[in-house]
Formats: C-alpha cells, structure tokens, sequence
C-alpha cells in the first residue's frame, strides 16, 4: 500500500470512531469510537514515519508507547464504566444527570 491510501485508511477509521463516539449513547460504544480513533491516529502516525524514514525503526518506539497508553486508557475507562454501572445502575449516558454523589 502507498502512503495515500493508508492515510485514507486512518481517515476513514477517524471518522468512525467520531460518529460512534458522538452518536451512541452506551458507554461500551462511547469507548470503542475512541478507541477507533486512537487506532486511526497510530495508523497515520505510523504509515508518515514509515514513508519518511525509509524504514527507520525511531517511530515505531512512539507507537508503542501510545498503544500502551491507548491499553490503560481503556481499562481506566471500562472500570469507570463498571463502577458507574454498579452504584447507579446506568449503562447509558442519558441516564446520568450529575456525576457528583
């Protein structure tokens, strides 16, 4: 693949991962848009330093280290999510009105 197709690829993915986690009302969905759209920034990020460097490995170390972000995000996120679900019994954002008490 060339260096366009998978910067429309990253777009793509971009665009997803915003509709779901603008237009979905489960938390579940809310943290796969952002998920999605994490993946798509590491996909650009990777495919530019790929075309760049001709094959120099620098990058690669900065995606790890962002998917390993992306990793405790997500596990910050589901036990917000189950915390939330077993005190409040909300799986959906409309059904919280306050975050406080």
């Amino acid at each position: 693949m060339n260096l366009d197709a998978l910067l429309v690829v990253a777009a793509a993915l971009f665009g997803i991962g915003l509709y779901g986690a603008l237009s979905q009302q489960s938390f579940v969905m809310l943290m796969m848009g952002l998920e999605l759209m994490i993946n798509a920034a590491i996909l650009a990020a990777v495919s530019l330093w790929a075309y760049s460097a001709g094959g120099n490995p620098k990058g690669q170390l900065l995606a790890i280290v962002f998917m390993t972000v992306m990793a405790v995000e997500l596990a910050l996120g589901f036990a917000l999510i189950t915390n939330v679900y077993r005190i409040r019994k909300a799986d959906m954002t409309e059904k919280l009105k306050k975050l406080k008490g």
